[in-house]
């Protein structure tokens, strides 16, 4: 009676790990759903792309959701198996998610949608840039430091210095050579 309670006990604990790693499983794909749609919503967001651009948006979401819905379905099936004594891996169940994601990422990113919503946030780094080195620029210059283009321009004098350098000590070098020829 007892080997039939431990094989029962063990069943039970097997199948209760079993429900809590499908059950973070699913939490995890979840969040990753959420994470995939707020990032997808923060590309998106401040761009109003045209209608054709919104079309194709939408309908990349959807294929990158069909992809994450393929993928929760793979799980439960392998998770089934695993239920029913196969020998399932965690790395297979975790690399059904890694193919998901980069199938899902693949959808969305691949949209004139994406491609215009990322090219404005580009845009707007670029601005954000130029208006730092800007103040950048003038707080040096108001404490009396010197700015960026400044030593960019000292710079540029100092390459042409040491170019005309060169250039009178190769003619140095050549009247010298033919001085010690002896003038010929």
């Amino acid at each position: 009676m007892s080997d039939s309670y431990d094989f029962g006990q063990q069943w039970a604990e097997a199948a209760e790990q079993m429900n809590e790693a499908m059950t973070e499983s699913m939490e995890q794909n979840l969040e990753a759903q959420s994470a995939f749609a707020e990032s997808w919503a923060e590309a998106m967001e401040g761009s109003v792309p045209d209608q054709d651009e919104m079309t194709e948006g939408f309908e990349g979401y959807a294929r990158a959701y069909e992809v994450w819905m393929d993928a929760a379905e793979q799980l439960m099936e392998r998770t089934e198996d695993a239920a029913a004594g196969e020998d399932v891996s965690f790395a297979e169940l975790r690399d059904i998610w890694l193919q998901s994601a980069n199938e899902a990422f693949k959808e969305v990113m691949g949209t004139s949608a994406f491609a215009a919503a990322n090219g404005q946030l580009v845009e707007s780094m670029m601005e954000s840039q130029q208006e730092l080195n800007e103040f950048s620029e003038e707080t040096l210059e108001q404490l009396g430091m010197p700015t960026g283009s400044q030593m960019d321009e000292v710079g540029k004098r100092l390459v042409e210095m040491e170019r005309r350098q060169h250039a009178v000590e190769e003619k140095l070098g050549r009247v010298l050579d033919h001085l010690e020829d002896g003038g010929e």
